[in-house]
């Protein structure tokens, strides 16, 4: 057996108790899936960008059936396969949960298994230089794929933790109308950035070289193909993104996305305990309320937090500004505008 390489537990995966919508899910993909592969779809690996250390890295992938692409398509059209699933085809396509992916990274390699929703988030044990990796992930019946791994430095101090609805792009995203036009509809090219922010995070990283940027959101894995080609078109530096699964948990009717944005702060906080944060969010959903309360358990990892404040129209369409927080103790500043918030930074000595 290979150094970092670890067996699949033979017989069938044990799952937890699921609740009842959880297991209806689970049988209408496994149908779906038996269809698909009737039909002659073929596994998928899509991959997500991940993070670490110089001693670990987390990575991100997801397992879809799709049509194959044939030997003699265009570049483009691999290229676009290679990119993700498409749109509103990235709810429709079946998931296949519970299947091996293999993760080579820095000499190492190892098999894991993907849950029921067909993701794989997990953590391997390697050594990796600072700056940008690869994974090379791969699953039966599939063709390998690289996936992108920001490793931070072990003297890096600062980085960037950022919401993404409202916050560097326009979406708002609690009304569900607009919510499901923008998830479903639209491509990266017709959604909105939010002015000045793209240009806030390109000064931020060159203030602070080597800082991670970390997109935190409640929104689901299907869309972060999307997300990622948006970032990139704005010219917002590239990071990894940080998602949910969409639909029903194993206890609950739907994912919680507060938990998730909870969870995700604690982790960081524990992977990266010499790392001060510079949190960025909006007033239109939990991100002052999740933020300041965060801050208040870890004051000595919160560089500062940063909001943008949503427009009259837009607190409405989002369902309502959010009630004020209690600053924690930590600097704390707020404006419109990304170009605001730059000058905001600037004043308590932050750029």
């Amino acid at each position: 057996m290979d150094a970092g390489e670890f067996p699949v537990p033979a017989g069938p995966r044990q799952r937890p108790t699921r609740h009842g919508a959880a297991r209806v899910e689970d049988w209408v993909h496994d149908v779906r899936e038996r269809w698909a592969r009737r039909r002659g779809h073929v596994p998928t690996v899509v991959p997500y960008t991940g993070y670490g250390s110089t001693e670990w890295a987390r990575v991100f992938c997801r397992v879809l059936l799709s049509r194959p692409v044939a030997a003699d398509a265009s570049p483009r059209r691999r290229r676009r396969r290679d990119q993700g699933i498409r749109g509103w085809r990235s709810f429709t396509s079946v998931p296949v949960g519970d299947v091996p992916v293999t993760i080579e990274v820095g000499g190492q390699r190892i098999e894991v298994l993907a849950d029921r929703g067909g993701v794989v988030d997990t953590k391997v044990p390697v050594r990796l230089e600072p700056g940008w990796n690869r994974a090379v992930l791969h699953t039966e019946g599939a063709e390998p794929v690289d996936a992108p791994i920001w490793v931070v430095g072990p003297d890096v101090d600062f980085g960037i933790i950022s919401d993404v609805d409202d916050t560097v792009m326009v979406t708002a995203l609690p009304r569900p109308f607009v919510a499901a036009w923008n998830t479903f509809v639209l491509d990266e090219h017709a959604r909105m950035p939010t002015p000045g922010m793209a240009v806030l995070f390109e000064r931020l990283v060159h203030r602070y070289p080597g800082a991670p940027v970390i997109y935190l959101s409640t929104g689901a894995w299907n869309v972060a193909p999307t997300l990622t080609r948006f970032l990139s078109r704005h010219l917002y530096p590239p990071g990894p993104l940080l998602l949910t699964d969409w639909g029903p948990t194993h206890d609950r009717w739907f994912r919680s996305g507060r938990a998730h944005k909870i969870e995700n702060l604690r982790r960081l906080a524990e992977e990266f305990p010499g790392v001060r944060w510079l949190l960025i969010g909006d007033d239109g959903q939990h991100d002052e309320e999740l933020y300041a309360e965060f801050a208040r358990e870890h004051p000595e990892l919160v560089a500062a937090i940063a909001i943008r404040e949503l427009s009259s129209g837009q607190a409405v369409l989002a369902g309502g500004r959010a009630k004020s927080a209690q600053h924690a103790g930590v600097p704390w500043v707020s404006a419109r505008d990304g170009a605001t918030i730059a000058d905001r930074l600037a004043d308590i000595g932050m750029l």
